[in-house]
């Protein structure tokens, strides 16, 4: 946040896009594939088109494309922050919610199931009166990067993206499915790529979502998200599993499948599932509500005056215990990194941590 306009800055860094714009808003005022990459000819840091991928499965793990992406984010090419003066006017809010506790703030409730499915990762997660119930989380490697497809540029990231959401579906008779893509070609769909060429898609727009159900259509022993998120319910205590079963809130790209069949028949069962047209951007939402409410609270903000005096131990203010060693319980290393990265861009070493 700058302290002098008042602006609220929200960025969700996410494996397959970067989503950010200002608290309040009902939406991302910039949406871009998180990729880093250099030109074949030249390897230098002015080569860098913004556009490898920094994360992988929900963690950082290029930590130097992380900080070239954050630079892209904040200049002139996005949120056209002015960083001469940022590091000294600038406050960061000082708590990172695990992303899926942001849908919750996105829909307003206190106590629900999340479930976020992106590129990446999918996790599931009991929220109950506000709060996260972390020995309940369940987490789901399963998605397109476990296949180790090279995407080589960004608009092929938002290629797979658009044929997942507009062709692809969720079967509810998968047997009668895969016995129409045998024997006959009613689910054969056309469609017209960016550069023109026509493809055609058959069974795969059900057997590519049947992978987060049935993993081991893949040779990945483990239980579906359906089976996971039973067995996390079941796992609650007996006096917040009825309220859990009532709302079952969907976040996230991979949650954008359609589903294909007669939905009354679902209606049988007592349990609300949310799928909001929005939920592709929720936890950008959720973030966003989060610092509006918080933007003039300076409990809940680090600067840079703060981190100066006393270090680490600033966060002690929120009861986060600090070890001699740089690990902090309850922060998460990206919040960290990227207050440091902040601080790099007037005199801070961001590589000390």
């Amino acid at each position: 946040m700058d302290s002098q306009d008042g602006k609220v800055v929200v960025c969700d860094n996410s494996t397959g896009f970067v989503k950010c714009g200002c608290a309040g808003s009902n939406f991302p005022e910039h949406i871009f594939p998180a990729l880093v990459g250099r030109t074949v000819i030249r390897s230098t840091t002015k080569d860098l088109m913004v556009g490898d991928e920094p994360m992988g499965n929900g963690i950082v793990r290029n930590w130097d494309d992380m900080k070239h992406l954050w630079d892209y984010t904040f200049g002139p090419e996005k949120l056209n922050i002015d960083t001469r003066n940022y590091t000294r006017n600038c406050k960061i809010l000082l708590t990172e919610p695990i992303q899926i506790v942001l849908t919750l703030y996105a829909q307003g409730l206190l106590t629900d199931v999340a479930v976020d499915s992106g590129d990446g990762v999918t996790h599931i997660c009991p929220i109950y009166e506000g709060f996260s119930l972390p020995h309940l989380i369940r987490r789901l490697d399963i998605l397109l990067l476990l296949r180790r497809y090279a995407l080589n540029h960004p608009a092929d990231l938002e290629t797979v993206c658009m044929i997942k959401e507009k062709l692809c579906y969720v079967g509810y008779n998968i047997e009668q499915e895969q016995k129409l893509a045998l024997e006959t070609k009613v689910l054969v769909e056309s469609d017209t790529l960016p550069d023109g060429h026509i493809f055609k898609i058959g069974g795969e727009r059900f057997e590519a979502p049947e992978i987060l159900f049935q993993p081991y259509l893949i040779n990945v022993e483990g239980a579906g998200v359906a089976e996971l998120l039973f067995n996390t319910i079941r796992a609650a205590d007996a006096d917040t599993r009825s309220e859990s079963y009532k709302y079952i809130v969907l976040s996230g790209g991979s949650t954008m499948y359609l589903l294909k069949g007669d939905v009354e028949k679902l209606s049988k069962f007592e349990i609300c599932i949310g799928d909001p047209p929005c939920r592709k951007h929720m936890v950008f939402l959720g973030g966003a509500v989060l610092a509006d409410t918080v933007k003039d609270k300076d409990n809940f903000w680090m600067t840079q005056q703060g981190y100066q005096e006393k270090g680490a131990h600033v966060l002690e203010k929120l009861g986060v215990t600090v070890r001699k060693t740089p690990k902090l319980v309850g922060i998460t290393p990206i919040m960290l990194s990227f207050f440091l990265y902040c601080q790099s861009l007037n005199s801070f070493n961001s590589r000390t941590w």
